[in-house]
């Protein structure tokens, strides 16, 4: 399996999702926009989209953000979703995924940033990806805005903060407004970038100041989005015909 990632910004890391890819003996490829890397060209070898957030909206304009295109990040997902490959959204690509599919991205009731439990809706409980989360899961937030839903488009999981955390735009298809690929090495990076405007958020109620951040254990919440993707990609698997490698040991 080919995972392609799409990182805006170096300290938006893909975290999690590269160690699930490790440990699945998958290959990584990347385009870091933020180094001017290009999109790919062709999706052919590509198995799964995963377009990481970044401190973009879909609205920001190439003169506002030189090495950020949104309407050809679109593109390329909406040309996945059509070829029924696998594609997942983590924040502002959650965002990207509801505007490329037709839904106008919003801004979130709350800001959040930092580690806070999310709840899944009746869908959510009932659907096999996310059966092993249980009705509430402690995940990574950072933003103030959250994806669009298209006509057909499923919550799955919502906060107090912000009405729409994960969402299932179709079967091979989601949106995780959350971030639950973090690890102490991104919130690391993501302090590093931010430490100034996080010190002008201390009366915001879903906002962490650094050293909770810090404290934070991320593990169980990357130890659920593994079990996510390894759903999703027994899904696509089924869906085109492939055999999955084994996890390695």
């Amino acid at each position: 399996m080919r995972v392609h990632f799409v990182v805006h910004e170096s300290f938006e890391a893909p975290g999690a999702y590269e160690a699930w890819v490790r440990d699945r003996g998958y290959e990584a490829t990347y385009s870091r926009v933020y180094a001017h890397e290009p999109l790919p060209q062709s999706i052919e070898n590509i198995d799964l989209l995963v377009i990481m957030g970044g401190p973009q909206s879909p609205s920001t304009t190439r003169e506002e953000c030189p090495h950020f295109d949104a309407a050809s990040e679109c593109a390329l997902i909406a040309e996945f979703v059509a070829a029924r490959k696998a594609v997942v959204g983590v924040c502002l690509g959650a965002q990207l995924m509801g505007k490329a599919l037709g839904a106008r991205h919003e801004h979130s009731p709350e800001k959040e940033i930092g580690k806070f439990p999310i709840k899944l809706t009746t869908e959510g409980k009932a659907h096999v990806k996310f059966a092993h989360f249980g009705d509430t899961v402690d995940v990574g937030h950072w933003h103030s805005d959250m994806p669009g839903l298209t006509a057909n488009a499923k919550i799955i999981a919502y906060s107090e903060g912000c009405p729409r955390q994960i969402i299932e735009y179709g079967e091979l298809a989601y949106g995780f407004q959350c971030h639950m690929e973090f690890t102490l090495d991104v919130i690391e990076l993501l302090i590093a970038a931010a430490e100034r405007e996080l010190a002008t958020l201390t009366n915001h109620r879903f906002v962490q100041q650094p050293d909770a951040l810090r404290d934070n254990d991320y593990d169980v919440m990357n130890q659920n989005l593994f079990g996510f993707l390894d759903k999703l990609m027994v899904a696509y698997a089924a869906n085109c015909g492939v055999t999955l490698n084994e996890p390695n040991a």
